[in-house]
């Protein structure tokens, strides 16, 4: 099956106010910016967007919290985005903030249909027991918060333990981006772009992958598949332009090493 789109604007289309997003990418390595970019210009609004984080605040996901077209937001942290941690204080702005590890494991356990599972990570925390705001209210207030979770002991090798419960995390659309993938949806994330790719992908119901290079069946091996076409449903191929514009989020640079004869004179 030939799943290949003519343009993000066409891959996004079916998208409608008031969905579930989970999308890839941590920080901006690996975001689906093009699908992204698609998707503001569509106008569409009122998103509920699981993710890592949310980008910066002019790319990635940024410039729909900056637009106000996210209601809510599952992540791991608010980063660098002034504009997000801006829109959750003055309640603008519903945020679940959930261990990495934690988000990570619901969203695969949503693709793989799991519906929950037991977890050790937040054990005797606000995690567990509730209580973490979720909403302020202008005033700063917090209106709404977590509720408590289960919890229960099982045996492990180290001894009797507690866990939590969690509940696997499902969307309406996963947007997602590959180093390359071929008609079928099969899909290689290149390094550290990988992330939370693949894990985005199997919780989406209708998944779609920007890929920078588009390859024919049978041109990957299927040793090096990171995610099979099983798990997407649209595929967009990049433009070079497109594949080549990429953001760092903070950079960090050291002096540069002195040359070993300079070292060998001053000795």
């Amino acid at each position: 099956m030939d799943k290949v789109v003519r343009s993000a604007a066409e891959a996004v289309a079916e998208i409608q106010d008031g969905s579930r997003l989970t999308v890839g990418g941590f920080g901006l390595c690996g975001i689906p910016m093009v699908l992204i970019k698609a998707l503001h210009d569509a106008g569409t609004t009122d998103l509920e967007v699981v993710s890592n984080n949310c980008g910066v605040d002019d790319w990635g996901l940024g410039i729909l919290l900056g637009d106000k077209r996210i209601n809510r937001i599952i992540a791991s942290y608010v980063g660098e985005n002034k504009e997000f941690a801006r829109q959750y204080l003055s309640g603008e702005l519903e945020v679940e903030l959930t261990p990495q590890g934690t988000l990570a494991e619901r969203m695969r356990a949503g693709g793989s249909g799991i519906p929950a599972f037991y977890t050790v990570t937040g054990v005797g925390t606000q995690v567990a027991d509730g209580g973490l705001p979720w909403r302020y209210d202008a005033d700063g207030n917090v209106v709404k918060s977590s509720p408590p979770k289960e919890t229960r002991v099982f045996e492990t090798l180290d001894g009797d333990k507690e866990f939590v419960l969690e509940h696997a995390i499902v969307s309406d659309f996963g947007l997602v981006r590959a180093w390359k993938g071929d008609r079928h949806g099969n899909l290689v994330f290149r390094e550290a772009a990988q992330n939370f790719n693949p894990v985005c992908a199997m919780a989406g119901k209708v998944t779609i992958a920007e890929v920078e290079e588009l390859v024919e069946p049978g041109e990957i091996d299927p040793a090096e598949v990171h995610l099979p076409g099983v798990y997407v449903h649209k595929v967009v191929p990049l433009t070079p332009e497109q594949a080549a514009d990429k953001r760092i989020e903070k950079t960090t640079v050291r002096p540069r090493p002195e040359s070993a004869d300079a070292q060998s004179k001053e000795a």
